[in-house]
Parts: structure tokens; sequence; C-alpha cells
């Protein structure tokens, strides 16, 4: 399985992070920026693994 498919999960969790801070933000709600500020977290750490697996199957080829 290669890492892309984490990668694409991973943006998708920054981009879903980023609307749901900046609209907390806007509307002064603190639980959906800390949802966002999590969905981002998550997302940095779907893109390691898919960065470590890529790596992995590069190595295997």
């Amino acid at each position: 399985m290669s890492g892309f498919s984490d990668k694409l999960k991973a943006g998708v969790n920054k981009a879903k992070g980023e609307v749901k801070e900046q609209v907390g933000n806007a509307t002064d709600n603190a639980k959906l920026q800390a949802d966002g500020k999590l969905d981002k977290a998550k997302a940095a750490a779907q893109e390691k693994v898919g960065e470590v697996k890529d790596k992995f199957n590069n190595k295997k080829d």
C-alpha cells in the first residue's frame, strides 16, 4: 500500500481543520477552534505516515 492514500486523507483533514478553525475564530467558538486544530494535527501525522510508507516502498523496489 502506498502512502498516497494517507497523504490524500491528510489533505482532506487539513482542509477540514482549517475551515473549522476559521469558522470557530469568526464565531468565537472555542470548541470548533479546538476541533480544527485537532484535525490539522491529525493531518500532519497522516502526512508523515504517508512519507514513511513511500520511503519504505521505494526501498523495496
